[in-house]
């Protein structure tokens, strides 16, 4: 097959289509406009480039959608070529916020749209949010905002800022009672919450996380507080490597208490050989830390609880 009839065959089939055939499903809850996550059992795919790249987040495996169909059934590439073919014309479902973003681009700038939303104040709608269903204390939440971290986004929801190393926002990771993404257009680099010369780096896999993992320890004035946005951006690793390089740093892989976590930790270990810091691998009991902290008020709210903080957080590494 000629190359130009590979350039448009590629062109006419979607990563989806291919996945959604083999029996995955999209999860809306872990899905962004530019990324959306197909899961089927323990695999999981995330697509992108509008459905013409993907990559698997527990390996090293991407590509297009050729190579997509190599990597799940095995196949040889001129095998993979008919699997593809057979599937011009089958156009995956989309979810509902995915049809409704193609429909009008944002006419702001990343800046300009963070600085046009207000900060969330004790009784507002995301304060609320975060502290009813997320159990986030006030001490955290004031603390957040002091920094400028947090905004008021559309239905209740956060916006929690990333920033690059100049302190100037790429985007913000979006979380809702329903809603889960990260801003159109942005970039994720890194959520901060903590002094910006601490030397325990905590690196959370959400903002959400961060700061729960912030109000497990009571703030520990050594520790800065960081979320990748769930993703292992360059620009990611280039900003905590910038962070890891000092020569008192300890990088604290706080990711979740899963595979994908394991990966993302391991990710962190060969990033701390890198910058030649140490590293201390913490985990949360249950799945992420915002379920550690829920639980931890939950068993505080029974009196089971003693101090309200779990044995882990209370005595964590010291570096």
């Amino acid at each position: 097959m000629e190359k130009a009839d590979l350039e448009e065959l590629r062109g006419k089939v979607a990563c989806g289509a291919v996945l959604e055939t083999a029996g995955f499903a999209v999860d809306p809850n872990e899905s962004t406009r530019r990324a959306v996550k197909y899961r089927r059992g323990d695999d999981i795919i995330i697509v992108i480039h509008d459905g013409q790249g993907w990559f698997d987040p527990l390996s090293d495996a991407k590509g297009d959608v050729f190579r997509l169909v190599e990597h799940l059934d095995g196949l040889p590439f001129a095998a993979a070529l008919y699997v593809v073919a057979d599937l011009v014309g089958f156009v995956p479902s989309e979810p509902q916020w995915q049809r409704q973003s193609r429909e009008r681009a944002p006419d702001l700038s990343v800046l300009e749209r963070w600085s046009a939303r207000r900060k969330p104040w004790p009784g507002s709608a995301t304060w609320r949010y975060l502290q009813n269903e997320r159990a986030l204390p006030d001490t955290v939440l004031r603390a957040a905002v002091a920094r400028d971290l947090l905004r008021e986004g559309p239905q209740g929801s956060m916006w929690a800022a990333h920033r690059d190393p100049s302190g100037t926002v790429t985007g913000w990771e979006e979380r809702g009672p329903d809603w889960r993404g990260f801003a159109t257009g942005g970039a994720k680099v890194l959520f901060r919450l903590g002094p910006v010369d601490g030397p325990r780096l905590c690196v959370a896999e959400a903002a959400i996380d961060a700061m729960s993992l912030a109000a497990l320890e009571e703030q520990r004035p050594d520790t800065l507080y960081l979320s990748t946005g769930g993703g292992w951006s360059p620009a990611s690793s280039e900003a905590l490597l910038y962070l890891a390089v000092r020569a008192d740093a300890l990088l604290v892989a706080a990711t979740d208490n899963n595979a994908q976590g394991e990966t993302f930790a391991a990710r962190l270990e060969a990033l701390a050989t890198d910058a030649g810091c140490g590293f201390v691998r913490l985990r949360p009991e249950l799945e992420d830390w915002n379920e550690d902290l829920k639980a931890t008020r939950r068993r505080k709210d029974g009196r089971e609880g003693g101090e309200g903080r779990l044995p882990h957080a209370r005595r964590p590494p010291q570096g």
